[in-house]
């Protein structure tokens, strides 16, 4: 393998505007943190969008491209806002996300949103074919960009491509639901290989594509267009080695030190998640606020962190749910707590990675939410 094209919605890196100056900070994500430590290990280049608009750096987009190749390997894919609006608030975040995670309900069809959807997947197209050269392993990323594998593999038809989906990916009564399931399918089957986190998301895509398109599939390969199509499950992990280590790390030992001494004794119970619907979040509140009722005598000597880092602020149910959780900790705060004692202790941000160490090192619950029913 000469080299490693990681293509995502996001680059491991963002950029954000603030008084008229921008500012690059760690992406928040599970792609981005799972995936940084193996993207390092390759002569890799990684590509997606930056995280701010076209529209907010004016003249200043080849300026911030030559800054991420040269210190980063990251080449950015700009976006404008009405596509950010179309395709990532629109078409990823309110068709896609919803109904991949068996909230219909939820689900917003726009063909406008499907539009831009296909306009932004023919943009990050059009910016691998730029770089990409014989020998490359070309690796696509997740639910955004799922018509990308064969708008790639029209133009270089002899690629290694793989997509990898690091969300479920539902039933096949589900997935019929969405009106342009076989392009999206279609678009998928440009890959060579294929992987899901668990045997039975691979198991709905298998089924789906067999409903859907009749292509054949015997042992998890695929005979569509004259090529084998292999699909599988490769469960995503995590730097073990980095966060085994992190205990002799001298900041994690100071964030240590100082939540010891601001909780004293007390039991930790902790919550680090996204702020998303599909994390139960406002069911963990009311589960530890029942325990509270059940259980008076552990008042005063238990607290729940709850750290939910902010996503998709611009989506109506995702402020509608910070609106529920912010409700929901006042009433318990206000029911159970007394002075010198907060039951739940919420923070709406992203933490750095000491911090975020020492939250788990001190613990001693850790609140997981499995997921949704039917996806697993």
């Amino acid at each position: 393998m000469d080299r490693l094209l990681i293509i995502s919605n996001r680059l491991p890196v963002s950029i954000e505007k603030r008084k008229g100056a921008l500012h690059f900070h760690p992406s928040v994500g599970g792609l981005a943190t799972g995936l940084s430590a193996l993207y390092k290990s390759y002569s890799s280049i990684w590509i997606g969008w930056p995280g701010i608009a076209l529209d907010n750096i004016k003249e200043g987009a080849e300026e911030i491209e030559t800054k991420l190749m040269s210190e980063l390997d990251c080449k950015p894919i700009f976006l404008s806002q009405t596509d950010i609006e179309k395709y990532y608030h629109g078409f990823s975040n309110r068709t896609l996300w919803p109904l991949f995670h068996y909230f219909p309900q939820y689900v917003v069809n726009d063909r406008s949103f499907w539009e831009a959807y296909k306009r932004v997947n023919k943009l990050f197209s059009d910016s691998v074919l730029e770089i990409a050269r014989k020998g490359d392993t070309i690796w696509i990323h997740d639910f955004h960009l799922m018509l990308l594998p064969s708008l790639i593999r029209e133009k270089l038809p002899d690629a290694a491509i793989g997509f990898f989906q690091h969300i479920p990916f539902p039933s096949f009564e589900i997935f019929r639901l969405l009106p342009w399931r076989e392009e999206i399918l279609e678009g998928l089957l440009g890959a060579d290989l294929i992987g899901f986190h668990t045997y039975d998301y691979a198991r709905h895509f298998l089924l789906s594509v067999h409903r859907l398109l009749g292509y054949e599939y015997s042992m998890g390969q695929i005979n569509a267009h004259d090529r084998i199509i292999r699909v599988d499950t490769f469960p995503m992990g995590i730097d073990y080695a980095r966060f085994s280590n992190a205990v002799y790390n001298p900041e994690v030992k100071k964030e240590i030190a100082n939540l010891q001494d601001k909780l004293h004794d007390r039991k930790i119970i902790i919550s680090i998640d996204r702020l998303d619907y599909t994390k139960g979040i406002p069911q963990r509140l009311e589960a530890f606020s029942a325990f509270l009722n059940r259980n008076p005598e552990y008042k005063e000597k238990v607290s729940f962190i709850l750290v939910a880092v902010p996503s998709r602020t611009q989506v109506e149910h995702y402020r509608l749910l910070k609106k529920e959780v912010d409700e929901l900790t006042g009433k318990i705060n206000g029911e159970h707590g007394r002075i010198g004692w907060v039951p739940v202790c919420y923070l709406y941000r992203f933490l750095d990675f000491p911090a975020l160490v020492a939250l788990y090192i001190v613990a001693d619950v850790a609140v997981v939410t499995p997921p949704p029913l039917g996806t697993a």
